[in-house]
């Protein structure tokens, strides 16, 4: 398993040469969530569905690193070439003070943070 830190991960998505992958539940997913990644969530998830085996790396995520973790298991266990995932999740990404979109409670539009 490889820990990818958030400015890798940056980097990478804006240069197209990974797909991000958020295992979030979609509730979550619709509060905050990084430009360009796919909602694939762990209650759901299904390895064998994700776009492993392309061009691009895929790489998960989640809020903290730990559901991240848990599907890179399930990959794992199922044979699926998915082995990375972003170091700390969502909040290291915060954290790092990269960009997210988010939903305006109070008008419903998607806003940039």
């Amino acid at each position: 398993m490889r820990e990818l830190p958030a400015a890798t991960v940056a980097k990478e998505l804006g240069d197209g040469q990974i797909v991000l992958i958020d295992v979030r539940e979609p509730h979550e997913y619709s509060e905050a969530r990084i430009k360009g990644a796919l909602n694939y969530p762990l209650s759901t998830f299904v390895p064998e569905a994700l776009p492993a085996g392309g061009a691009r790396e895929v790489v998960l995520h989640c809020g903290t690193g730990q559901r991240s973790g848990m599907a890179l298991e399930k990959c794992a266990a199922a044979g699926v070439g998915v082995h990375a995932h972003l170091q700390g999740g969502l909040g290291s990404w915060v954290d790092a003070g990269l960009p997210v979109l988010s939903v305006d409670p109070s008008t419903g539009e998607i806003a940039r943070d």
